[in-house]
């Protein structure tokens, strides 16, 4: 058996990024569980992304990779939603074997565009303090950090 040279590999290998659909939550989720400092909880349930999906129809994408190895593997993923003033931004994950290759910058510059053409202006979004390798992701790509800011949360199913 021959084995592909490391630039054979990359040279067969092309991404597609497309709106994401309920159909790539089983794929997305695996994604999302086998990605370092990612937090799920029940909001991320098949019923629930399937809400979010249909509430901010066109703001949420995957990255699908097809090569000679694999078809269709889904490696990325963002989640964008907005209220009319100011959009969010969710679940951003590449997986391992395709960071640095632009597609985290790519999935985030979809999703600002998407959220640019509804008129929404100021984009947050959320990251674990201790998610360093995310942090570094958002201030590379020249984010703010905003400091000044807490956030509380509130559960209202068991409350």
């Amino acid at each position: 058996m021959i084995k592909d040279s490391e630039e054979e590999k990359k040279q067969s290998v092309s991404f597609v990024i497309r709106k994401m659909k309920i159909s790539d939550y089983d794929r997305a989720y695996q994604l999302w569980q086998g990605t370092e400092g990612m937090g799920l909880s029940s909001a991320d349930s098949r019923v629930n992304i399937k809400k979010f999906l249909k509430l901010n129809y066109g703001l949420c994408f995957v990255s699908i990779v097809s090569s000679l190895r694999e078809k269709d593997r889904l490696v990325g993923t963002i989640l964008a939603g907005q209220d009319g003033r100011r959009g969010y931004i969710y679940h951003l994950a590449v997986d391992a074997e395709y960071r640095e290759k632009g597609i985290g910058s790519e999935l985030t510059n979809r999703c600002l565009q998407a959220l640019k053409e509804r008129g929404i202006a100021k984009v947050h979004l959320m990251v674990y303090a201790e998610n360093i390798n995310g942090r570094k992701f958002w201030q590379r790509a020249n984010w703010v950090e905003r400091k000044e800011l807490v956030i509380y949360s509130y559960d209202t199913i068991s409350s």
